[in-house]
């Protein structure tokens, strides 16, 4: 099987000298430089390796840790630019590129930016984007359905965020019990699917699973604190989310689930577990 250019791929090595290693595909060549290779590594040996394309054209070997990998979204850093383009530090010996063209808005150095990586066909060479939305895929996701975030850009309601490395919901800011950034990682959650598509999203799980498990969070507390928190119904947001990391709504859910159960009494600034 060929190697895939921008990826991880599985190789055998074929030869050793002083250049680095030889591994082969089973069609090409491609040279892992002696700078990268592993001493321990001999002929026969198959090494996971990332391949990329250098300036001159040829194919290379590295078993550094690439940032990303074509087809993934990414954060990177410009770290130089040209009258064409910009480039991107991928982690590896090669930078990646970055055309003026793909630039959804001027990179300079020093910048990091949320950008795609794909294969420029005609001279097998990883290019970045950061026009995100012509890489966007349509979701297939039901509400509740826990996801992977990457934040990719603020707006006027908050933030977008790349979901699964493949689509792209938003984040609202008065929904926020966190700070975000772009560039951040998250576990977040499918809060809803809008008839045209556009998918709303939470940092929070959702539906009844989420307000069973912060019950159990509040009544644990309580026991361990002697049966009283000083938190109620008019608590403020700021004040619930530091005792808790949660939002002030999914408090109120929760408490009013314990009080219907006869768990709890409920005051404006405490709650009490109700002993048998």
């Amino acid at each position: 099987m060929m190697a895939e250019i921008g990826k991880y791929n599985i190789l055998r090595v074929v030869k050793k000298d002083d250049d680095g290693l030889n591994l082969s595909d089973g069609e090409h060549e491609i040279l892992l430089p002696s700078t990268d290779a592993l001493p321990q590594v001999e002929v026969n040996d198959t090494i996971t390796v990332f391949v990329f394309m250098d300036t001159t054209g040829q194919l290379l070997a590295t078993t550094k840790q690439a940032f990303a990998e074509i087809g993934d979204f990414a954060y990177l850093t410009a770290v130089d630019a040209d009258e064409n383009g910009t480039f991107l530090d991928l982690g590896i010996n090669q930078n990646v590129y970055a055309p003026i063209e793909e630039q959804q808005q001027p990179m300079s150095e020093g910048e990091k930016h949320i950008v795609y990586l794909y294969l420029d066909e005609p001279n097998q060479r990883i290019l970045a984007s950061s026009r995100l939305h012509q890489y966007i895929e349509e979701g297939d996701f039901e509400v509740g359905d826990e996801v992977q975030l990457l934040i990719s850009e603020e707006a006027n309601l908050g933030f977008h965020a790349i979901i699964n490395n493949r689509h792209i919901g938003i984040l609202y800011r008065n929904e926020l019990v966190v700070d975000v950034a772009i560039g951040d990682k998250r576990k977040g959650w499918i809060k809803s699917i809008h008839i045209e598509g556009r998918i709303d999203l939470s940092l929070r799980p959702q539906g009844f699973e989420h307000v069973l498990n912060t019950k159990k969070v509040i009544l644990r507390a309580l026991k361990n604190e002697g049966g009283t928190i000083s938190l109620g119904d008019k608590s403020t947001p700021e004040e619930i989310h530091a005792r808790f990391q949660i939002s002030k709504n999914a408090f109120r859910k929760a408490i009013g689930g314990l009080y219907k159960e006869r768990l709890i009494t409920l005051s404006d600034y405490e709650i009490r577990f109700l002993t048998d």
